[in-house]
């Protein structure tokens, strides 16, 4: 367990060069630990046990015959349940799509087995990516390895549970509204939502279309801005991805040039409503950057009090759409009424439907079919769309000034398991400063304010804060992140 504790991408690579263990041995340390130590977490919804093995096996075979081999070569990595990978269960935590098996890769699986990774299985999630603290997947409530009687975050709570728990080096998770960047910060891992249109959207699970991106779950900035590199770059099968090329600046930033980078601190995102260990917790690293030399702005986002309420009328209207797919026929669900003589396939619908789904889903779709409704659109859904293009106005005006800004991730350290999960509004308003980002499409990094290794769980709950780049500007906030944590 202490080898794994301390293992991140970079001393795991060091450590299969200089031969000090085996892909192999790693990959069966971590499925040991998971199977001793996941009972009581809940990270992991199914293992690919034969595959990773023969993963690693030919991991350190390439790397006997001095193959070509890069940083992530044998890597044993965990993959949220949304995000396909070919003939292992997709699930999304729904039990519409319980017993459905992947039929091919997604786009970032493709990219990451050219890279000879392993793939140890995968993760629990709100079902269909809907939630901030996974306690709506219909399998089981994973709990925050920091504490286990709170929640790890979500909807990528899974993943950044396993991260978190030394179940996995690091992992993949997709983000609409905080989902990889909130659980981050409340498991006291680094959380990277890329540029929307970074990272290819073939084969995760649609949830909200238009905001939807995937990205990765680590213990260091660097580990994510090396699992980053090698997901980033146009698809063909994503009419969304742009040809964008990524360089050495992620994982060498130029730390002089970091340095001048001016830092905006938006008023609205320091008011009323924080947590005083959250408001010390910012301030903290704050004043750990003033002293890296680093250069602040105060800055206005006014739209930002409008983000929230433009998320949850933009992200049903597109579930609606979205999860129209899944009738309860296709996908490998077909219950039998039992005892029933025949059925309409009106009743068939909605007999799968109501099965299939649970509460949170439910409610969205049900939210989002009336926004788009005749006589409603306009009122909702197109407002909202306005909304949002001053959303992203409001960032590009500041942008002028700043080069990157910084916020919480969230207004609360973790909160217990029930404490919120019977008052939607309540929960909702945990995404309150992360939403903004995904309307505008930016790049947003979360990363703890007492970075990897953190100190003891039991005395304190992680924090993280948030830097929201330029579009396209990675490189800034990972930069920024790394300068951070080498101090």
């Amino acid at each position: 367990m202490e080898l794994l504790r301390d293992l991140t991408i970079k001393k795991f690579h060091e450590g299969l060069l200089n031969k000090e263990f085996s892909a192999l041995e790693i990959t069966q340390a971590y499925l040991k630990q998971i199977k001793e130590r996941d009972k009581k977490i809940g990270a992991y919804l199914s293992l690919a046990e034969e595959s990773a093995l023969r993963q690693a096996e030919a991991a350190d075979i390439a790397l006997a015959k001095n193959e070509e081999f890069g940083a992530l070569a044998g890597v044993p990595l965990a993959i949220k349940d949304v995000i396909l990978i070919k003939g292992q269960p997709a699930t999304a935590a729904s039990k519409i799509l319980e017993n459905y098996v992947a039929s091919y890769d997604a786009g970032v699986v493709q990219k990451l087995k050219k890279e000879r990774v392993v793939f140890l299985g995968k993760t629990n999630l709100d079902e269909f990516a809907m939630g901030a603290s996974t306690e709506n997947s219909a399998f089981q409530i994973t709990h925050n390895p920091h504490d286990l009687e709170r929640v790890p975050g979500g909807s990528s709570g899974g993943s950044a549970a396993a991260v978190a728990a030394h179940l996995a080096i690091a992992a993949l998770g997709s983000d609409t509204g905080g989902s990889i960047r909130q659980p981050a910060s409340f498991c006291g891992v680094v959380g990277l939502k890329p540029t929307y249109g970074t990272v290819s959207r073939s084969g995760l699970m649609a949830m909200t279309s238009s905001l939807d991106q995937i990205g990765p779950l680590a213990k260091t900035v660097e580990d994510a801005a090396t699992l980053f590199k090698a997901i980033a770059g146009q698809d063909p099968m994503d009419a969304t991805s742009a040809p964008v090329r990524y360089g050495d600046e992620l994982t060498h930033p130029n730390f002089e040039k970091i340095k001048s980078l001016t830092i905006g601190l938006p008023d609205e995102y320091f008011v009323g409503g924080i947590s005083p260990e959250v408001r010390r917790a910012m301030e903290s690293a704050i004043q750990k950057l003033k002293g890296l030399g680093l250069q602040f702005k105060n800055i206005s986002l006014p739209y930002t009090k409008y983000g929230l309420a433009c998320y949850y009328i933009i992200c049903p209207a597109e579930v609606s759409s979205n999860l129209a797919r899944f009738d309860g026929i296709r996908y490998a669900r077909s219950v039998k009424n039992a005892g029933a003589k025949e059925e309409s396939l009106n009743e068939l619908y909605l007999r799968q439907k109501g099965m299939g789904f649970g509460p949170e889903a439910k409610r969205r779709i049900i939210l989002g079919t009336f926004v788009l409704s005749s006589g409603y659109y306009d009122a909702y859904y197109e407002k909202a769309q306005r909304v949002r293009t001053l959303i992203k106005q409001d960032f590009d005006e500041a942008f002028k000034t700043v080069d990157v800004i910084l916020t919480p991730v969230a207004p609360t350290p973790a909160f217990k398991i029930g404490e919120k999960v019977d008052d939607p509004l309540t929960m909702y308003l945990s995404d309150i400063f992360t939403v903004p980002v995904n309307l505008a499409g930016l790049p947003s990094l979360s990363m703890p304010v007492k970075p990897y290794p953190y100190p003891d769980p039991s005395k304190e709950l992680p924090i993280g804060f948030q830097l929201i780049g330029k579009k396209w500007r990675e490189e800034d906030i990972l930069g920024l992140g790394q300068l951070y944590e080498r101090s």
